[in-house]
Parts: C-alpha cells; sequence; structure tokens
C-alpha cells in the first residue's frame, strides 16, 4: 500500500486513531454486509447486490454505495450505456478490510443466540 492509498486520519498521534478510523469505515448498519457480499459474490450490479442484501431499500443501499466509494473501498464501473449498467465492485482497500469483517461474523456467530438468528431470518 501506498501512502497515496492511506486514509486520511482526523486523529493523528492518538493511540485510538486506528480504532475510529477503521470504525468509520464499517460502523454504520449496512456497510459490513455490503462489503461481506462484495467479498463472497465479486463484482455485482445494483439489483443483485440488493438481493445479496435482503433488507436493504435501494435508497439505503444507493447512499451506502456512495459513501463506500467516496470513501475508495467500492469502485463504480458503467458496464453497459443503453441500457445503463453498472457494477460495484471493491477496491484493493475494500478487500483488505476481508479479515475485519470476517472477524465481525465469527464473533457474531459465536455470541448470538443462535434461537434469534433463526427468528431474525424467518422475519
Amino acid at each position: 500500500m501506498t501512502d497515496t492509498d492511506r486514509l486520511p486520519a482526523w486523529c493523528p498521534g492518538d493511540s485510538w486513531c486506528s480504532i475510529t478510523t477503521t470504525a468509520s469505515l464499517v460502523g454504520k448498519k449496512w456497510h459490513p454486509v455490503i462489503i461481506h457480499r462484495l467479498l463472497s459474490e465479486g463484482p455485482l450490479g445494483f439489483n443483485a447486490l440488493q438481493e445479496e442484501v435482503d433488507g436493504i431499500s435501494s435508497k439505503v443501499l444507493s447512499e451506502s454505495l456512495d459513501d463506500l466509494e467516496d470513501k475508495q473501498i467500492v469502485s463504480r464501473t458503467i458496464v453497459s450505456e443503453k441500457p445503463v449498467r453498472v457494477e460495484y465492485a471493491l477496491t484493493e482497500l475494500g478487500q483488505s478490510l476481508e479479515p475485519v469483517v470476517s472477524s465481525m461474523a465469527e464473533w457474531g456467530h459465536q455470541h448470538l443466540d443462535p434461537v434469534d438468528e433463526e427468528a431474525a431470518s424467518v422475519v
């Protein structure tokens, strides 16, 4: 990773800065889910990604993708002009979040009540 690939820090010199910088990327409700699905499935169009992220509205997905694109986690490529079709993929920086997202998933599997998980998936 080059210096130009690094994220700006608003808290340089503070020992907790790396934690808050990472949390700002994955701390929003749908961000880690979107990253997880793109890690698992590879590049996806908007509709396919919305199907993979069950329960997210088009508006929230669009806003989340814009935010992740601004933070250089996701790239957006126009695949065709007529009809307009775009594809979303993780950047190298986004792919580097794999161990973070995997750790979040593992922690959740270890600590969530399996009965609650089943009930939530039925709703």
